[in-house]
C-alpha cells in the first residue's frame, strides 16, 4: 500500500495554518500485522536506496525533525532508520547552545554537522530552534551577543527565515536533499504521553519538569511553528506536517516521504566500463585458479 504524502506537504506562504492539518487521521493500515509489514517494506527499500546513495556519491540527505515534547521524534528515527547501515548515517541532537556556540552566528553549530555526499544526516531538532524556542522565549536573544540587539524582536525572525532559506537553497544546489518533518501532536495527546511517562517507571527518565513548564507556552509555540513552516517550506526543502497522535501512522508517513525523495534522485550504481569489466574477469580467473 502506497501512502499519498502530498496532503502533508506544507505549501510555501504566510497562509499556512496548523488547524487545517490534523494531528490524527484514519490509519493507513488494517492492523498491527499490516503496519509491521508496511514498515518493513519501507525499511528494506530505504536500505537499498541508501546503498545506491553511498555508491553514487553525488548526493547527501539531510532529514530534519522538529516537534513539541513527547511527539515521538526518537521513535520515528529509530524505527524508520532501523535498516540503514550505521556507517552511512549520523544523528545529531541539538540542545541548549554551549558558550562556544553562542560566540558564533546561529547557523554555525549545525553547519559543522552537515552530511557529506553519499551519507544521510539526521538533525533531531536543528537550527530551526532559533526561530522557535528563541521566539517563544525572546530573552534567549540577549544571550547571543548580537551586534545590534533589536528593540523589536519580531524584526529578527524574517531575517532568520531568509538566512535559513538561503542556506537550504545553497545546500540543495550543491547536492544535499533536505526533507523536514514537523510531528504534529495535539495538546491532549501530549498530556496522555506525559502521564504515561510518570506512571511507567521505565519511562520516568524521559520526563522533566521543564517539559511541563514549556507546555504552558503551547499556543505561542503553535504560532511560532505556523510562521516558521510557512516561511521556510520550499520546493527544494519542503516541510511535512505529519499527524503524530498515532505513532505507527507517523512512522509510515515519514518513511514513505523519505523513500519517495530518494527514488526521485534516480540513483544507480556506478557504470562499469568494458575495460574495467575485463580487468575484473581477469582478476576472477586468477582467484579461481
Amino acid at each position: 500500500m502506497r501512502i499519498e504524502t502530498t496532503p502533508f506537504r506544507v505549501e510555501p506562504g504566510s497562509g499556512f495554518k496548523l488547524r487545517r492539518h490534523p494531528t490524527r487521521i484514519d490509519p493507513p493500515f488494517k492492523g498491527k500485522k499490516d503496519y509491521k509489514g508496511l514498515l518493513k517494506q519501507h525499511v528494506e527499500r530505504l536500505s537499498d536506496l541508501q546503498q545506491r546513495l553511498y555508491a553514487a556519491n553525488r548526493h547527501a540527505i539531510l532529514l530534519i525533525f522538529q516537534a513539541m515534547d513527547a511527539a515521538g521524534k526518537d521513535g520515528v528515527i529509530r524505527h524508520v532508520m532501523s535498516g540503514v547501515n550505521p556507517q552511512g548515517c549520523q544523528v545529531f541532537s541539538f540542545k541548549h547552545p554551549s558558550a562556544l556556540e553562542l560566540q558564533h552566528d546561529f547557523l554555525w553549530r549545525t553547519t559543522r554537522d552537515l552530511p557529506e555526499r553519499g551519507r544521510i544526516g539526521i538533525f533531531n531538532r536543528s537550527y530551526y530552534e532559533e526561530v522557535l524556542i528563541a521566539r517563544v522565549h525572546p530573552e534567549i536573544l540577549a544571550s547571543e551577543s548580537l551586534p545590534d540587539p533589536p528593540h523589536l524582536p519580531d524584526a529578527v525572525w524574517p531575517a532568520r527565515y531568509r538566512s535559513i532559506v538561503d542556506l537550504e537553497h545553497h545546500l540543495s544546489t550543491n547536492g544535499t536533499k533536505i526533507i523536514k518533518f514537523f510531528l504534529h501532536l495535539s495538546k491532549d495527546e501530549q498530556r496522555r504521553r506525559f502521564i504515561d511517562r510518570i506512571d511507567d517507571p521505565a519511562k520516568n527518565w524521559k520526563f522533566s519538569t521543564a517539559d511541563l513548564e514549556e507546555r504552558k507556552y503551547w499556543d505561542q509555540y503553535m504560532t511560532a511553528y505556523e510562521a516558521c513552516l510557512g516561511a521556510t517550506s520550499t520546493t527544494h526543502a519542503p516541510w511535512y506536517a505529519v499527524p503524530a497522535d498515532d505513532k505507527h501512522t507517523a512512522r509510515l508517513i515519514v518513511s514513505q516521504v523519505i523513500v519517495e525523495a530518494l527514488e526521485a534522485l534516480d540513483m544507480s550504481f556506478p557504470h562499469v566500463t568494458p575495460e574495467r569489466r575485463a580487468e575484473l574477469q581477469d582478476i576472477r580467473r586468477q582467484l579461481a585458479a
